[in-house]
């Protein structure tokens, strides 16, 4: 495949490097993404694409970069290599079968990104599928990335999402087919480095995690002790990264090991969703039958998965009993590093003046209130300014039976700092991706209509700001909407 708009390429903005495939070779397979037959932009992320130093007006210009059909120059596209623990079952081979790596481009700022397409077509790791994707579950991932970054959540962002001009088959039927362009600090994961470590190839192994150290925790590079001091680093980016999914109420749904960056970002929004009415084991993944990926769950599931990491890297440490001993004892501290950051995230949404030794217990003793009162978690947490003003009614509002709030607010004021509600209403938002609102909006860019997409993105990337004419986007779903369910996409 070549560029066909050199001159344009030429003044993109763009400037790939590829250190991955300079200095990763055999981790990875050449493979061109297929060609769209009717490239069209739909959606551009014009905020993204210039803090990356890109040029809209170029971009626009060439939509078969996003879907598919030509290269910007410099780009080398391949398909990554990479295992996984999918719902605690262990695939030795899955690696990229829809997503094709462009090449990692330099920022203005010096920073590394990669550029990745996602649902461009099939490699030599698709396993039977197509290797497409319809226009919602493409769609759907460049909306709650974004709104993720407007909540100051570690993610990969969308920077664009492409129609190929030709439809994908689903159990749905035929639909619009899309390509939607992610940037990510890497695409590194924990089945990145257990792929080689499943096949005893302890060169490569080693070869892997140097590149990511040196990508991700340059400092480390040539320390004596560097692995077991990056997975320690690795450790605690995940505990900071399922502590704020939880203070908002997010499920992420599949996360499986080939889901777990190194670098700490959210990755992968297949069938995630946040959560209303909080329950401790709310679900929405179709596949997800025994709940292991529920919200409660997750920072269960971080410790599983950095066990899974610490079996990868046990090799390249020398395997004695004195290293797996000091590995256990990592593991075993990861709990309290979670809590720890867990109960930072809280005092924060509970706008606590100071630490104190029984903030654990007052902010469990909200969400004991909480549980089992159909109490909404994102509205209870922001009408807490008003509580802090003294106007309880709008937060008991939420409660079918207010009694344990009622009991748990003098506690809370008790504790409270000096400007409580303007911090709730900073730290709180008052917007996100509501299921129903987000359902709306891609069943009508399915039929066609980008209006509601539109409008749903202007609000989920503002999430904190109080202004007439939100209120549509601030309430949870109808009583008629349902139990609400989430798909793969793939």
């Amino acid at each position: 495949m070549t560029d066909q708009t050199p001159h344009s390429a030429l003044h993109s903005g763009f400037r790939f490097d590829n250190s991955w495939t300079r200095d990763l070779p055999g981790t990875f397979v050449a493979q061109d993404p297929d060609a769209a037959l009717a490239p069209q932009i739909l959606v551009l992320n014009r905020g993204l694409a210039a803090d990356l130093g890109l040029v809209a007006e170029v971009l626009v210009q060439n939509p078969g970069w996003f879907a598919g059909g030509s290269l910007p120059a410099g780009a080398e596209p391949v398909a990554l290599a990479y295992a996984g623990h999918q719902f605690g079952g262990f695939s030795p081979q899955l690696g990229d079968g829809r997503a094709h790596l462009l090449g990692e481009h330099i920022g203005a700022d010096g920073r590394r990104w990669d550029i990745q397409l996602k649902g461009s077509g099939r490699t030599p790791f698709s396993r039977g599928g197509d290797g497409k994707a319809a226009l919602g579950p493409m769609l759907r991932e460049y909306v709650i990335s974004e709104a993720m970054a407007a909540l100051g959540v570690p993610t990969t962002r969308s920077l664009a999402v492409a129609l190929t001009g030709e439809d994908v088959r689903r159990e749905a039927g035929r639909l619009p087919g899309a390509v939607v362009t992610r940037v990510a600090a890497s695409h590194l994961r924990v089945g990145t480095l257990q792929f080689w470590a499943a096949r005893g190839d302890h060169d490569t192994l080693a070869r892997v995690v140097d590149y990511a150290i040196a990508r991700h925790d340059p400092d480390l590079v040539g320390q004596e002790g560097r692995i077991l001091a990056f997975f320690d680093r690795i450790i605690a980016r995940q505990a900071r990264l399922v502590a704020a999914w939880m203070g908002l109420g997010f499920v992420h749904g599949v996360l499986n090991t080939d889901n777990v960056a190194l670098s700490g970002e959210t990755i992968d929004y297949g069938p995630c969703a946040f959560m209303e009415a909080y329950a401790p084991g709310t679900v929405f993944s179709s596949i997800d039958h025994q709940g292991r990926y529920a919200y409660a769950n997750q920072p269960h599931i971080l410790a599983w998965n950095m066990a899974k990491l610490a079996e990868s890297l046990l090799p390249l440490m020398g395997g004695t009993e004195a290293v797996v001993q000091v590995l256990n004892d990592r593991l075993s501290g990861i709990a309290a590093i979670y809590q720890a950051e867990w109960l930072a995230v809280m005092r924060s949404k509970l706008a606590l003046d100071g630490a104190q030794d029984g903030d654990h217990d007052l902010a469990t003793g909200f969400l004991a209130a909480m549980e089992g009162q159909g109490a909404d978690w994102t509205l209870a947490f922001r009408r807490l300014a008003d509580a802090a003003t003294g106007d309880v009614t709008p937060l008991r509002a939420l409660f079918a039976d207010p009694a344990k709030l009622d009991l748990w607010l003098p506690l809370w004021r008790a504790r409270l700092r000096a400007d409580a509600a303007g911090h709730l209403r900073a730290c709180n938002p008052l917007v996100i991706p509501r299921n129903h609102r987000v359902e709306e909006a891609l069943q009508a860019a399915e039929a066609g209509d980008l209006a509601p997409f539109t409008a749903l993105l202007a609000e989920v990337t503002d999430p904190y700001t109080d202004r007439p004419g939100r209120e549509g986007y601030t309430l949870p779903a109808p009583s008629g909407f349902g139990d609400y369910v989430t798909f793969c996409g793939t």
